[in-house]
């Protein structure tokens, strides 16, 4: 079980690196525009706080690669309950497809982890 929560938590930092790339390079170029299904205006109105969004998705990145790395599952369970929680908020509040896309991985790996204990 061990492996299958590294590989979820693994997988998790990964997608935050890519949101991370998509909210602070991508967000006026014609890809995060489709991505997020905005307006070249919208998204230009927008683009500093998407910066700081995507910049705040890094530290999850780094805080998820740290306790792959360090080994610590005590590390790995705060962050993941981190982008669980994230995910929860930004699917109630901004788009329900950030339930799935980041919610229910981080709920898989937070279950995968604490049956790994």
């Amino acid at each position: 079980m061990k492996l299958v929560a590294d590989f979820l938590v693994g997988l998790i930092a990964v997608l935050h690196v890519w949101i991370l790339v998509l909210e602070m390079f991508l967000w006026t170029k014609p890809f995060g525009l489709k991505t997020f299904g905005q307006s070249r205006e919208t998204a230009e109105a927008s683009k500093v706080l998407a910066a700081n969004q995507g910049l705040y998705n890094g530290f999850l990145a780094a805080g998820l690669a740290w306790g792959l790395i360090g080994g610590d599952g005590a590390v790995k369970l705060f962050f993941v309950a981190c982008v669980l929680v994230a995910g929860i908020y930004g699917g109630l509040t901004a788009k329900r497809s950030i339930l799935y896309v980041q919610a229910l991985p981080a709920l898989l790996a937070l279950i995968a982890l604490l049956a790994s204990r």
